[in-house]
Order: C-alpha cells, then sequence, then structure tokens
C-alpha cells in the first residue's frame, strides 16, 4: 500500500529539485506570472498615455510607470504615475491637491468625488491613466480667488460641515447636480448626493444648503 503522506512529499522534493535544476524556482515561476497578467493588463493605456510605443519600466522595481497630462481646475500638469496609480494617488501625492479625501478608499464613501470631464467620479477608484488628458474639477476650483462660490457660502451659512473629511466630496456632487438641475425638488437633491457618506449625520444641514445654494445661483448670486 502506497503511503500517501510519503508520496506527496517526494513528489514536492522531486518538484523542487527539477526547478532548482531548471533554474527556475516555484516562487519565480508564480511572480513572473503575476507579472505577466498585469502587464498585458495595463500595456495598452500605458502606450496610450506616453505616446511611445511602450511604457517606460521604473528603475526600482519594474514598475510600469508613464507620463501623463492632466487638466487640473484649468491648469496643465505634466506628472510621472506607475500604471497602479489611482487618480486620488496623483491628486494628493503627487500634486499636492488634497481636497478628494482617501476615506473608505473602496468606491463607497465619495469623500474623494472629482468631476472628470463633466461627469462624476470616484477618485480613488479611477486609474490615473483613465485621465489623461481630460478636464478634472476638484474643490480647490470652486473659489474664484477669495470669492467663495454659493456652495460654499451656503454650506457655512447652513452648518453643513462637522469633521469636514466629506465636504468636498459633498460639495463637488452638489456642483454636478447643479449643473443639470438648477431647480432640484428635495427628493432630487437627496437622490444626487446619495453617493456620499457623512459620518457626523450632518444631512438635512447637507440638503438645506443645497438648496438654498440652488436660489442664489437661480437668482445670478
Amino acid at each position: 500500500m502506497v503511503n500517501r503522506k510519503n508520496k506527496t512529499e517526494t513528489d514536492k522534493s522531486n518538484t523542487s529539485k527539477n526547478d532548482l535544476n531548471n533554474g527556475l524556482t516555484r516562487r519565480g515561476f508564480l511572480k513572473g506570472a503575476g507579472a505577466g497578467v498585469v502587464t498585458a493588463a495595463v500595456t495598452p493605456a500605458a502606450t496610450f498615455a506616453t505616446g511611445d510605443s511602450s511604457p517606460t519600466p521604473s528603475d526600482d522595481d519594474g514598475l510600469l510607470t508613464a507620463t501623463l497630462r492632466l487638466e487640473i481646475n484649468g491648469q496643465s500638469h505634466n506628472l510621472q504615475v506607475e500604471a497602479r496609480n489611482t487618480l486620488a494617488d496623483a491628486l494628493r501625492d503627487k500634486l499636492d491637491i488634497t481636497g478628494p479625501k482617501v476615506v473608505c478608499d473602496r468606491g463607497e464613501c465619495g469623500a474623494c468625488t472629482v468631476i472628470l470631464d463633466g461627469k462624476l467620479v470616484f477618485s480613488c477608484m479611477t486609474l490615473a491613466l483613465d485621465a489623461n488628458g481630460k478636464k478634472i474639477e476638484t474643490v480647490e476650483g470652486l473659489a474664484d480667488g477669495e470669492e467663495l462660490h454659493p456652495l460654499q457660502e451656503a454650506f457655512i451659512e447652513k452648518d453643513a460641515l462637522m469633521c469636514g473629511f466629506c465636504t468636498p466630496g459633498f460639495l463637488m456632487s452638489s456642483k454636478a447636480l447643479l449643473e443639470t438641475n438648477a431647480n432640484p425638488t428635495p427628493e432630487e437633491i437627496k437622490e444626487g448626493l446619495s453617493g456620499n457618506i457623512c459620518r457626523c449625520g450632518t444631512y438635512p444641514h447637507v440638503f438645506e444648503a443645497v438648496n438654498s445654494a440652488a436660489k442664489k445661483m437661480r437668482n445670478g448670486g
């Protein structure tokens, strides 16, 4: 009768010896296979972003990098990112644009919300590569110099913020809502902000602020 345990251990030992004789380890194979999958997934985007025939690997760990041009709040920025970097990473870590907050980091809380080519996106779930050449609006672009946007004024007047981590996302979602619906009903305001979470529970103040700003903006304010 064959001892399965001894047979398994013998097979593993023989496999390890064969790997070593061929200059290949199980760890090395898995690492190489994983790298191949990542390369296949990001190469088209990276190639498009750089305009070169192939992405440029970094000197540190072989991760693919690309040079992007991001149009942020009316200003053009060129920066180099890794293929795995999110738009939130690029904004916060590389450009010091810290309005978008990374709170849940999984596209659930809305604190990192920005407007990308006119559409609301969670920047923690959007690859920086996908924003190449597109127009990005963050909370930093709401004010006109020292003059606050009506939404910012309303949030202050209606006490629509407490800890403040969710506020930038709420402001950007509110801006996108009012750009498409200048006279929203209370239900439409709630629906328009449904992708944003406030752990402090200031929802009534937020909804009131958006309604107040909408009236002011309709009156030319």
